[in-house]
């Protein structure tokens, strides 16, 4: 049986390529576009048009279904998903478009509408949806490119000590964010805490409330580059730091994080975000690391981190995506202290938990962060449960209210005691070499080279012209990395 409906309802049964060339010449074509995303565009007929006006825009094709007869020759080379692919549309994009790589344009074939409906309605919202979150991420990443690579350099100078598992965890994990319904959560996870082995994966955000509730999370994960989020780590490391007593938890950290130097004395579990640049840098200097995407929520990367450390179950919490009345997040929260030195007669405390609170959500950015939930709750493993109020995002994953489902999921566990290796980091000079052996890598005419050049020009030069690396010599790219590690040429 056919999987589209009828391809003459798709295209012209008479003249299918002249239908085609017309309705390239009426498309209105971004001169700034180098990427074009085709919405079923069914055997391909209009792509050696588009190739013939843009002979160097990257092309790709998505498929409401899988088209049984040949497309033309033109589109073997260009990547194509169908529901058949196998792989879910938003990871396919991801692995395809690189955040802040190149401008896109979507093409629609508008004849699939009729054919498919709501079908192709929905392929185009999740599109649109994932060029939004892009767009997101490309203005994070104009913003903070520069940040993130001198933090990865600052945390290489302050790292001391540092851990890695031996082997894959077999302990269930409870992942917390910071959202206001954590703290209706606690006393669920205390009480499975006090009874069962279970790991603790906290948002570095949610620690000083699960601190304050007696509970010491076994991970906090920072991965933010903003200066500000070291408020959270002040908060988590305090006491500790007071009465010099060993910190009791381990720090899961992105190394593009903005980390204070108290972190020096901390066990770091390494996490990298998959570039190359930063993959070469960790393996030159030997230090093991976990690789994960970076994401735009540190619940996201928390969830990533434990389906990527542990075999058993994996429970969330206080991920509510959404303001509640004025509050914003668990208490206690690392900035009240903030918001409580600048109150004053004129400006009370709850005037500025509700300024904040509006904000946050005439920002939208929890509405983001629900949708990228949304398009990859499905790619989660089966071993995710929900506990206590969460985002409705995540009202597919079954309800964890007792201690029932985390005893059952221990009872084939094994001992975990000895799964963690530590160890202290001595390398004399980590940022230097870790300099030359970038820029080493960058001179050299290998593949390597070329990808890390990609991947470095929109991080250091996010006004540059389409981010292009072609944009920027070598002899550039080298001088942006000497001073954002604060190596100049004598000390390279």
């Amino acid at each position: 049986m056919s999987s589209i409906p009828s391809l003459h309802a798709l295209h012209s049964r008479y003249n299918p390529v002249a239908e085609a060339e017309r309705y390239v010449n009426s498309l209105r074509l971004r001169d700034e576009a180098s990427c074009f995303i085709l919405i079923e565009p069914g055997l391909g007929y209009l792509i050696p048009f588009l190739r013939r006006k843009r002979p160097d825009a990257r092309l790709i094709m998505l498929h409401v279904a899988e088209p049984d007869d040949a497309p033309v020759p033109e589109t073997t080379s260009i990547p194509a998903w169908s529901p058949e692919h196998g792989e879910p549309l938003q990871r396919f994009l991801e692995n395809e478009i690189a955040v802040g790589a190149t401008a896109i344009q979507i093409i629609e074939w508008r004849p699939a509408l009729a054919v498919y409906g709501e079908r192709y309605h929905g392929l185009l919202e999740e599109t649109v949806e994932f060029i939004r979150r892009l767009d997101a991420g490309e203005r994070t990443l104009r913003q903070f490119g520069k940040r993130w690579f001198s933090n990865f350099f600052r945390n290489l100078r302050l790292l001391m000590h540092y851990t890695y598992p031996r082997s894959l965890l077999h302990t269930p994990v409870i992942v917390t964010g910071a959202g206001p319904n954590l703290e209706s959560a606690l006393p669920l996870i205390w009480e499975q805490k006090s009874h069962d082995p279970t790991l603790i994966f906290a948002a570095s955000s949610a620690t000083p409330s699960l601190l304050a509730a007696g509970l010491t999370p076994d991970f906090v994960i920072s991965t933010d580059g903003g200066s500000w989020a070291q408020c959270h780590l002040y908060e988590s490391l305090r006491d500790s730091i007071r009465t010099h007593a060993r910190v009791p938890f381990i720090l899961a950290v992105s190394m593009s994080a903005a980390l204070p130097s108290q972190c020096a004395e901390v066990p770091l579990l390494l996490m990298s975000d998959t570039s190359q640049w930063q993959s070469l840098i960790l393996r030159g200097l030997g230090l093991p690391f976990v690789s994960l995407p970076q994401r735009g929520t540190v619940t996201a990367s928390a969830l990533d981190l434990a389906f990527c450390l542990t075999s058993g179950d994996v429970v969330i919490s206080g991920t509510d995506l959404a303001v509640n009345d004025i509050r914003i997040h668990a208490r206690p929260y690392s900035f009240e202290r903030l918001l409580e030195e600048r109150a004053s007669h004129f400006l009370p405390l709850y005037t500025q938990y509700f300024t904040r609170s509006r904000a946050i959500v005439e920002g939208k950015s929890h509405d983001v962060y629900a949708a990228w939930f949304k398009a990859h709750i499905d790619s989660y493993s089966s071993r995710l449960y929900s506990l206590g109020k969460n985002s409705s995002v995540f009202s597919n994953a079954p309800s964890c209210t007792t201690r029932d489902r985390v005893q059952k999921a221990t009872a084939a566990k094994s001992a975990d005691g000895n799964v963690w290796e530590m160890a202290r980091f001595s390398h004399p000079n980590p940022v230097k070499a870790g300099v030359s052996l970038l820029l080493n890598t960058l001179s050299s005419n290998a593949a390597i080279g070329v990808a890390i050049k990609r991947e470095l020009v929109p991080l250091l030069f996010p006004d540059r012209s389409g981010n292009a690396p072609d944009t920027v010599s070598l002899s550039e790219l080298t001088d942006a990395i000497r001073i954002l590690t604060k190596l100049d040429s004598s000390h390279a």
